[in-house]
């Protein structure tokens, strides 16, 4: 007897026309999803046997090594079916880039199949002090995303020597020495602390781990990737797909109130939603709105990347727009979902309504770093001719 192993896309097309086929069946468990704060294991494996977890996995190893472009527009796609998923396959496809910072050997052992999914808290909120052979690691960390269901756990330290002082990064000169750890998500005690406003489905609990053995070569620095090209060139690769989940909730919420108007009429005049002149003006503002904002995101990522997969050395002005246009994303879909909100009234506020789960997710999404007005100080900064102060760009 013979079994026949299951077809898993493996370019870029493929994984794209297979997330447009989800996209549906993620929008009929949204309400599922949110319930059990996390994401129910069959959605998992149904993006598993998309190829999600897999989109950035490198070319050498036989991964479909999606652009960031591709990355964001993947995003976009699950997230306009439900916006959690959205938010764990960001996370979760990220184990194609955390793996070009080992060395090739001990990732390929860690991932022996490419569809295996990854979470973490990258930045350094525990402490990891240097013994023979790797690091014995303390620490809580907040927002993992994706935890209950990933293969590999991720978690931000700053190092110390073994008698307890801070090392400089070995490759930078910084005075504080960051890495990620890597452990496989039983190492740590998980929290129960993920009851929130919006985003409930991500299952970003807090998890911990003391004196948690973790040998060196599971180990990485964002400013020592092992892997060449585009996708590790610079450390905001992680970072430059992200906009494609407030884009993917917007398109979803304005594509949901255009189907809504075409039988709504206004209950004071009488007039059909499709022929009321302020319905027909907001829609096109909003459209014109995302539009602009896709644009904005899409084009700079490009910019980006052309000039990554050419060696030409980033402006200043390149170096940022892909940080400003993020921003800008996350701020205009939040927006957006706003306006149709009070646009549609009070059957918003019902939860079967998914304008009301959308407006949880837009503000809830929007206390990121990466959607905060600091963005707008840091970037400025470089474009009034300062130096960055952030690793990302």
């Amino acid at each position: 007897m013979t079994t026949t192993t299951p077809y898993v896309p493996d370019t870029a097309e493929a994984i794209l026309d297979r997330a447009r086929e989800l996209a549906g069946v993620l929008r009929e468990n949204s309400a599922r999803i949110e319930a059990e704060r996390r994401l129910p294991e069959d959605i998992v494996e149904l993006l598993r046997g998309a190829g999600v977890f897999r989109a950035a996995m490198p070319k050498t190893w036989g991964g479909p090594e999606l652009t960031s472009m591709q990355q964001a527009e993947l995003l976009e796609i699950l997230s306009a079916g439900d916006v959690s998923v959205g938010w764990c396959a960001m996370i979760g496809m990220d184990s194609g880039i955390y793996s070009g910072y080992l060395d090739d050997e001990v990732a390929r052992g860690m991932w022996p199949t490419l569809d295996l999914a990854n979470s973490g808290w990258i930045y350094p909120q525990g402490k990891a002090v240097r013994v023979p052979g790797g690091f014995r690691v303390t620490g809580r960390w907040k927002f993992g995303s994706g935890s209950s269901h990933c293969d590999w756990l991720g978690a931000g330290v700053h190092v110390f020597d073994e008698d307890g002082r801070p090392e400089t990064d070995p490759v930078t000169g910084a005075p504080r020495h960051w890495r990620v750890m890597i452990a496989r998500p039983g190492a740590y005690e998980f929290h129960d602390t993920w009851h929130t406003t919006g985003l409930a489905g991500s299952g970003s609990q807090d998890y911990s781990c003391t004196d948690l053995f973790v040998p060196e070569e599971r180990s990485f620095s964002f400013s020592d990737p092992r892997r060449t090209g585009p996708l590790h060139a610079t450390p905001d690769a992680i970072l430059r797909k992200m906009p494609g989940i407030p884009l993917g909730m917007a398109r979803a919420a304005l594509d949901h109130v255009r189907e809504l108007a075409a039988q709504r009429t206004d209950r004071e005049t009488g007039t059909p939603w499709r022929d009321d002149y302020r319905i027909q003006s907001t829609i096109a503002r909003l459209e014109g709105e995302l539009i602009a904002a896709r644009a904005g995101v899409f084009s700079t990522l490009q910019v980006q990347w052309d000039a990554l997969s050419s060696g030409d050395a980033l402006s200043d002005d390149a170096r940022v727009a892909t940080a400003i246009a993020r921003r800008h994303a996350f701020r205009t879909a939040r927006s957006i979902v706003h306006e149709l909100f009070d646009l549609v009234g009070g059957s918003s506020v019902y939860k079967p309504n998914p304008l009301d789960r959308w407006l949880r997710d837009a503000n809830t999404m929007c206390q990121h770093a990466v959607a905060q007005d600091s963005v707008l100080q840091l970037t400025g900064n470089v474009l009034l001719g300062g130096t960055s102060a952030s690793p990302f760009f």
